[in-house]
């Protein structure tokens, strides 16, 4: 008995199968009745096209730096001292030999005016016994060796001077400033950074560059380069000098790139990304969209006529450098070419395809002749 209703259970079930399926083969087939577009081929899929356009393509070689100033110092102190007076605020921009810190110099203060002295008794002697040899009162010898002891007095006089010069640190050329933390009063040891001296008006950034680009680059040669403080920005400049080696561990030179920095706003030590241009070349080009990859290759599916039915046709293609959003493409297509532009992932080859009539705002219409894009 349990084995009959098992049976007739079955059957019922297997019946509810095939006449759920049957409704949904009716249901798919008029929504595939209905997707064709009006006046287009029943089943096909509506689909945007883009045109093959030729643009222009730059050959670039891109790599990261560190920008510099294009002189910059440590300001330090050659002995341990204290400063008496600060003669600089933080960020100033200052002239070259501008005096910034004052050190105590009271021992090279008194060396200067025991030199002074010595030199008037020195230039006294001088003058005494030059006097007498001229009247034959005493020997020349005499005055000749007075004259040795002026020279050599007025010499510890210049040499005492130099050594209180010591005590006053100027800039040693004109730059800004960064933050100091020494006041009057701060004693320093040799070496204790005072302040940050940065020439910017023009900016330095060393890159590594491959040697097989070593023909191509010499001093002169224009580059770009990037902040990633300013995304939207774009520093004009070129390479002012080429290392004189190659490093034989990465088997790649030092280019040394300047620009100018006019307004301060690139900072030494921040990263940039220089772009040296090789040169330029035409090609075809489709947008990102319409390129589809697939391990090392790439396709496109390229919309064929064959009178009011269009196909999609897969294309393979050699694809280049992307720039702007537009794919250069080497080989597999022409300009003027048209092929699908997005929605890929729901095409197969060979499948029928209809232009879709409508266009985002401001997109040129689907069916204009003159329909490009843009390089």
């Amino acid at each position: 008995m349990l084995k009959r209703h098992f049976f007739i259970f079955a059957a019922a079930g297997v019946v509810a199968l095939m006449v759920a399926a049957a409704v949904l083969r009716i249901a798919f087939a008029g929504d595939e009745a209905g997707g064709a577009g009006p006046g287009g081929p029943r089943g096909a899929q509506e689909v945007s096209e883009v045109q093959v356009v030729s643009r222009t393509f730059s050959d670039r070689i891109e790599v990261l730096g560190v920008a510099r100033g294009r002189r910059s110092v440590d300001i330090t102190s050659n002995a341990t001292e204290l400063i008496t007076r600060v003669y600089f605020t933080d960020g100033q921009r200052v002239a070259a030999g501008a005096p910034l810190v004052q050190l105590r110099a009271d021992q090279q203060d008194a060396g200067i005016i025991e030199a002074e002295a010595r030199l008037q008794q020195a230039r006294r002697d001088m003058e005494r016994w030059e006097a007498l040899a001229e009247r034959g009162i005493a020997p020349r010898v005499t005055a000749e060796q007075a004259r040795t002891d002026f020279d050599l007095a007025q010499a510890s006089l210049e040499a005492a001077q130099a050594r209180r010069g010591e005590r006053m640190i100027r800039a040693p050329f004109a730059g800004v400033l960064g933050l100091s933390t020494v006041t009057a009063g701060t004693l320093v040891n040799p070496g204790a950074v005072i302040a940050t001296l940065d020439d910017i008006s023009v900016i330095r950034v060393d890159f590594p560059v491959p040697e097989r680009y070593l023909p191509i680059l010499s001093s002169g040669t224009p580059i770009t380069a990037r902040a990633e403080a300013y995304p939207d920005r774009e520093f004009s400049g070129q390479i002012a000098q080429l290392d004189t080696r190659v490093d034989p561990q990465t088997r790649a030179m030092t280019a040394r790139a300047e620009f100018a920095n006019t307004d301060g706003a690139v900072r030494p030590g921040m990263s940039m990304r220089v772009s040296v241009r090789r040169g330029d070349r035409p090609a075809p080009a489709v947008p990102e969209a319409a390129v589809q990859y697939q391990g090392s290759g790439a396709f496109v599916y390229r919309i064929a006529s064959d009178g009011e039915r269009s196909t999609a046709q897969r294309v393979e293609v050699q694809t280049g450098v992307v720039e702007n959003g537009m794919v250069e493409i080497v080989s597999g297509l022409s300009a003027g070419d048209r092929v699908i532009g997005s929605g890929l992932n729901r095409i197969q080859p060979g499948a029928a395809v209809q232009v879709a009539r409508t266009t985002p705002p401001g997109a040129p219409a689907a069916d204009d002749p003159s329909r490009t894009i843009a390089p």
